[in-house]
């Protein structure tokens, strides 16, 4: 167990490698209790969560839908990401416990001159249930709105008895994830286990998620970083130019910039593991430098794999020194895994 932002929570629950290979190959089960929801509801409410987070929820058309967004400061920095649902009551956000604080203050601090009342659920618990074989599990669970759930799109999800689930996740595969009282999140937790769920940890929890080429908040993105320099491009919506959310001003500059950088995803050629703030050289004079956001070793792959942000040029490879010895890794997309198959494409 571990102190991961004043939750404890379990490593791994006995193999770290097992555990990533049941989400892969079969179904798995989190416990991310510790994520932060947020219910918001009022007159303006619509009209304030369109400011408030750069994608639009006019995408959503149907009630416990979804939407990946990010959060922005007036500099277009990445205050956090977040998953919004469009709820029978308003919406409903999904933010990270490790950016509480700052979500909540800059959430109070621009909520002022709309009315909208905003809640936290602490009386929730939140359990991701993810794998090929997730249906399967899910539908030996008495609960019946797993049932509903079925004819439903990624994305999309159900409600009742206190119980939300939608098909959304972090790690690439097919499953859902469901925010539900406390007493009940327990009995989830024992039926699934009984009908071939496998309990994984944090640790298979970031190699899955890297796999996949998911985000995690300090590594990919803080506050100074744009979604144009870590792949969250598509998360942002300008369709509606009256729309002004905020960073978006920023935003609109940072376009025009000559020297952008982005984040790609880089396969080693060899067996090393490049980590957080390593450098990479895409020249043989080091006069062109990225930096490593997150690296590990792939058990789905099994190579190492990695996510870099470097300066936006026509290289396909790239080096770094380790102990003196150059490791040369190839350059492409920032995804690796998708629902158990490699999808990583080099740069040709």
């Amino acid at each position: 167990m571990v102190d991961f932002h004043g939750w404890s929570m379990p490593i791994n629950y006995g193999s770290q490698i097992n555990e990533h290979i049941s989400v892969r190959e079969g179904c798995g089960m989190f416990d991310v209790s510790h994520m932060t929801i947020l219910d918001f509801k009022g007159e303006d409410v619509e009209v304030f969560i369109r400011k408030l987070i750069a994608n639009d929820i006019y995408k959503l058309t149907e009630d416990f839908e979804g939407l990946y967004s990010a959060m922005l400061n007036d500099q277009g920095g990445v205050i956090d990401d977040l998953i919004a649902y469009k709820m029978d009551f308003g919406y409903r956000l999904v933010v990270n416990c490790a950016t509480r604080g700052e979500d909540l203050r800059w959430i109070s601090q621009n909520s002022k001159d709309f009315k909208v009342e905003m809640q936290e659920r602490d009386d929730l618990s939140m359990i991701a249930i993810q794998g090929p074989k997730s249906a399967e599990v899910l539908s030996q669970c008495p609960a019946p709105i797993f049932k509903a759930l079925e004819l439903k799109n990624r994305q999309q999800g159900v409600y009742g008895n206190d119980m939300f689930a939608a098909k959304t996740g972090y790690t690439g595969e097919l499953g859902i994830e469901v925010l539900l009282p406390h007493e009940q999140a327990i009995s989830l937790w024992q039926n699934a286990i009984e009908v071939g769920a496998n309990p994984v940890g944090l640790a298979a929890r970031d190699t899955l998620r890297l796999e996949a080429g998911m985000n995690l908040y300090g590594f990919e993105m803080d506050d100074s970083i744009t979604p144009f320099e870590c792949n969250m491009s598509w998360t942002v919506d300008f369709s509606d130019e009256e729309r002004n959310f905020y960073g978006k001003e920023a935003l609109l500059k940072s376009r025009l910039e000559k020297d952008q950088l982005e984040l790609v995803g880089i396969m080693l050629e060899e067996r090393a593991i490049l980590r957080q703030g390593e450098k990479l050289y895409l020249d043989e004079a080091k006069t062109l430098e990225g930096i490593i956001t997150s690296g590990t070793y792939s058990p789905t792959l099994k190579k190492p794999i990695g996510l870099a942000r470097i300066p936006k040029k026509d290289i396909n490879n790239c080096f770094a020194e380790v102990r003196g010895k150059k490791i040369f890794a190839k350059i492409g997309n920032p995804k690796f895994i998708k629902e158990g198959k490699e999808i990583f494409k080099e740069r040709l």
